[in-house]
């Protein structure tokens, strides 16, 4: 029985996920675009912008590369890229940030996912993805 559920847990693994592909082949071309700009390694300190702040364009270190990768994307407006289970974050202005999980279930509109987060009157499930400034969008690989 457990060399059973063992093969069966194991070849659900083999299953490609619907879009990932996509994904990371656009994420490795947007790396590789990267290469093309002269940028020059330093590990000086440069005070940021917070959120998105950036160290000059032509300075960086290995950080600075996926996080510049990644921006290129710019998947924080795109509601297709928030699947249940993710996490966002959000500014919520005046150096206030929020957080909130994506849910199974849709907006009314049916255009994005409803939220549940818990913002000072309790956790709610509610349409609130873009009300305010996407700062962090995360989803935990097992």
């Amino acid at each position: 029985m457990r060399i059973l559920l063992f093969l069966s847990l194991w070849s659900l693994s083999l299953i490609p996920v619907s879009g990932q592909t996509d994904f990371y082949t656009q994420l490795a071309d947007s790396a590789e675009v990267l290469t093309k700009q002269t940028v020059h390694y330093d590990p000086s300190y440069f005070k940021l912008d917070y959120p998105n702040g950036d160290v000059p364009a032509s300075k960086g270190v290995c950080t600075d590369v996926v996080i510049r990768a990644y921006r290129k994307l710019d998947l924080l407006q795109d509601p297709k890229t928030y699947l249940p289970g993710d996490l966002v974050c959000w500014n919520l202005g005046g150096g206030i940030t929020h957080i909130g999980i994506v849910s199974n279930r849709k907006a009314a509109d049916g255009k994005r996912h409803l939220m549940v987060h818990n913002i000072g009157a309790g956790q709610v499930l509610e349409d609130c993805l873009f009300s305010f400034k996407v700062i962090g969008h995360y989803r935990y690989g097992m």
